[in-house]
């Protein structure tokens, strides 16, 4: 498999954890099973976020872009391809501490609706 497409794979998993991240809670109303799952990612999409971590996955398609010889880019994922869109003056670090405050308030409202949704739920006659 060549390389290049090792890195784009790398980049279309690395897009669908941060959709997950985003939007997983949803999907825990549907599923609260998956809670188990979307919960440890949430709190590693935030803590990279919060905490200014580099998320494995930036490395690793940095390599096989490398190995593909092409250039590899500095800094991490949402500031290469995400901010270079909705934020064209690049990432900061407030901005990146608030995109963790963010998806982490945005967790908490989705989980206290989908919570809600499941009590009505359960206390419906069945």
């Amino acid at each position: 498999m060549p390389y290049n497409l090792l890195a784009d794979l790398v980049l279309l998993a690395h897009f669908g954890f941060i959709l997950f991240v985003g939007g997983g809670g949803l999907l825990v109303a549907r599923w609260p099973r998956l809670a188990w799952l979307h919960l440890p990612a949430a709190a590693w999409g935030a803590l990279v976020e919060i905490a200014g971590i580099v998320c494995p996955l930036t490395p690793l398609e940095n390599h096989f872009r490398q190995l593909a010889g092409e250039t590899a880019y500095a800094g991490d994922f949402i500031g290469r391809y995400l901010l270079a869109v909705i934020y064209p003056t690049g990432l900061t670090r407030p901005v990146q501490i608030g995109l963790g405050l963010l998806a982490v308030a945005i967790n908490l409202a989705v989980y206290a609706w989908a919570i809600r949704r499941l009590r009505k739920q359960a206390a419906l006659p069945q």
